[in-house]
């Protein structure tokens, strides 16, 4: 049996295609028993983020492009596209599906390298496989590897130097916008963790008005609460747009919640003045055609990376230290599994 990963990410498509991949998270465990029935794999794990979308999985057949065709056309079909796919859909089998694994739960794979973000979003896809009884003794052991190295190089490198999440690329980038955000009114639209995370990084860089909306109106009351904040009435929140300066949007909606057709009259509302928003959600909150209005600065998860890339020349020498602890704890982990497999407990 050996650990195997599909999937995409910022790095091999762009957010437009990420999008359309998206799994909901209450039709993970039943997409996890479609495809252990599909008799590809034995156990998995789907990780679907604002940054990847990929599943990790555990098979006895052999890892070659004939069952890689087939892991590819379930995944295409279980999304309903009618596209076409070439390299934006990766695939690896041991060891590189290790090394991927641990790569991504130590945050060097993703927009920000060294960001902690990942690592909590992995350990929340991997609960949710565990829970529903969609992973064994392979995944189990994998991921609490993967686990363990992304502790080990947070407290052994300074990979996690300066800025190391979205979250806090999206503040830099508002700042760039404003020079300082003392002064500007912000709207978050969707009281979720990563919502939580920007609004408290804005409030660490000085802003001191926060409106919170969700669908939710106890979520968005509590999260308006923490925030000394104050919440409104999802239904409602269009009309917060003649005071703000900046929107963050990320909910679980799978159209948009803002065009160009509700954000115009809001825009002569308000005389005009500069607009930022922040759409970190995927699939995306905002329609990108807003960005046509006058004074409108639009950016997604994708346009963060301008600001990724610029965090990534600081830690270049720390991510060379990092692979060189990947690759030995992969090797170990593999040793591990040829012994267990010729004493038959693997």
């Amino acid at each position: 049996m050996s650990v195997v990963v599909i999937g995409l990410s910022h790095r091999s498509a762009p957010v437009e295609l990420r999008e359309r991949f998206a799994f909901v998270e209450n039709k993970i465990p039943e997409a996890l028993q479609q495809l252990r029935e599909s008799g590809l794999v034995t156990e998995g794990v789907v990780l679907s983020t604002c940054n990847r979308v990929e599943i990790y999985a555990a098979t006895t057949l052999a890892p070659d492009d004939q069952f890689f065709a087939r892991v590819k056309k379930f995944f295409i079909e279980h999304h309903a596209y009618d596209g076409a796919l070439g390299d934006e859909l990766y695939t690896f089998a041991e060891p590189h599906s290790l090394h991927h694994l641990f790569k991504v739960a130590a945050g060097l794979d993703s927009m920000v390298v060294g960001e902690t973000e990942i690592f909590g979003q992995l350990k929340k896809a991997y609960d949710l496989a565990f829970q529903h009884k969609h992973t064994g003794a392979r995944l189990n052991k994998a991921f609490q590897r993967a686990f363990n190295v992304a502790k080990h190089i947070r407290t052994e490198t300074n990979i996690q130097r300066g800025s190391v999440s979205v979250m806090s690329a999206a503040v830099e980038l508002a700042e760039k916008i404003f020079t300082t955000l003392a002064e500007h009114e912000v709207l978050v639209i969707g009281a979720g963790e990563t919502s939580e995370k920007t609004a408290r990084a804005l409030q660490s860089r000085g802003v001191s008005k926060i409106t919170v909306t969700n669908r939710s109106p106890e979520r968005a009351l509590a999260l308006a609460a923490e925030l000394g904040g104050r919440a409104v009435p999802f239904e409602t929140w269009p009309e917060e747009f003649e005071q703000i300066d900046i929107a963050v949007s990320s909910t679980a909606s799978t159209t948009h919640i803002l065009d160009r057709a509700k954000l115009e009259p809001l825009m002569k509302r308000r005389k005009h003045r500069p607009l930022l928003l922040i759409d970190i959600a995927v699939p995306r909150d905002i329609d990108p055609a807003v960005s046509e209005l006058d004074n409108v600065y639009l950016y997604n998860v994708d346009d963060l990376q301008s600001i990724a890339s610029d965090y990534l020349k600081l830690r270049q020498e720390e991510v060379a230290r990092c692979e060189q602890i990947i690759a030995g704890k992969v090797a170990a982990l593999l040793e591990a599994n040829k012994i267990a497999a010729s004493l038959g407990r693997g």
